[in-house]
């Protein structure tokens, strides 16, 4: 066991541009490459490995041949693949949205619910996002809003920047806006309610569906806390920890994927190579790498910038 390159499934939501082809060098043929789900075992779009004997398979094959010591004993509380990672290219808003928890999701869609965070990766001047709301409000409010298309009004806009974190749980009502770019680490779920969505037609003519009803039930009707961290780490919870590391030539990183987590390095900027004692792949910009539990040392050196996301 050791590290394995992987090829993300790219999806063409309506809202997305072409960046993550043109910059991020993600192959895609598509017009409209508005994600790439760079880690993935979701039955909505698995990543396939790009190197070494397993090459042309997928990951979740693959996990699945290696057993679970592959994943890690952090991960025995998960009956799947925890963690999804993707890249995702806001041209245009995203719908205004909410995922419920793990209890909602399980008794009412049969999967988890949905835990994420953003690392910004780019945004124009006046680039913002929606998270929760300006002050609290009542659900008659909240209901009322919906149907008169006045929602916008009272949510909590949050102008961003290259380098912001944002923790979005379960609940917080949010939207990113056009023109930003970010890395989302995320429970492996695809759950999430469409309360508005600006009147805007799918690929088949009509309205994408919205459901109103599960995001009243859900949704916080609050302006979430805003949470600083110090040093590499920026986000932990119990679901996924998230460090955010730059090396320059002549650095050495050294780390150790133990026994108790796999380990997932995405490239975010310039290039990089990773060793471990099996090993040694390059990742430019937009590549990701997944490193087996137990595979010890491993060491990153080049010239860029990565997120390197483990299981607690």
């Amino acid at each position: 066991m050791s590290i394995f390159c992987l090829k993300p499934t790219c999806k063409d939501y309506l809202w997305g541009g072409h960046r993550i082809v043109d910059e991020y060098g993600v192959e895609f043929d598509g017009d409209i490459c508005a994600e790439a789900w760079v880690l993935s075992c979701h039955k909505d779009g698995d990543s396939i490995i790009t190197n070494g004997i397993y090459t042309g398979k997928s990951l979740a094959d693959v996990v699945k041949e290696l057993g679970r010591e592959a994943l890690g004993t952090n991960c025995d509380r998960f009956e799947e693949f925890p963690i999804l990672i993707k890249l995702i290219d806001a041209a245009r808003p995203l719908s205004i949205q909410v995922h419920p928890d793990d209890e909602y999701a399980l008794a009412n869609e049969h999967q988890y619910g949905k835990t994420e965070m953003w690392y910004v990766l780019d945004a124009k001047d006046g680039a913002f996002l929606y998270e929760g709301f300006e002050k609290e409000i009542t659900k008659e409010e909240f209901t009322d809003r919906i149907k008169n298309n006045t929602l916008e009004e009272v949510l909590h806009k949050r102008m961003v920047k290259r380098g912001d974190v944002i923790l979005i749980e379960p609940g917080t009502l949010h939207a990113i806006g056009k023109d930003i770019m970010v890395a989302e680490i995320q429970q492996s779920s695809n759950v999430t309610y469409r309360i508005y969505d600006y009147g805007r037609l799918g690929a088949d003519g009509k309205p994408r569906e919205l459901h109103i009803d599960k995001a009243v039930d859900v949704t916080k009707l609050e302006r979430p806390k805003e949470r600083k961290f110090k040093g590499e780490r920026i986000a932990e919870n119990k679901y996924f920890t998230v460090d955010h590391i730059e090396v320059t030539d002549g650095k050495v990183v050294t780390k150790n994927a133990t026994t108790e987590s796999f380990v997932s390095i995405l490239c975010i900027d310039g290039s990089l190579e990773v060793k471990t004692s099996e090993e040694t792949v390059k990742l430019n910009k937009g590549g990701s790498a997944f490193i087996t539990a137990g595979s010890g040392e491993y060491s990153i050196s080049g010239n860029g910038e990565m997120l390197i996301s483990m299981i607690p």
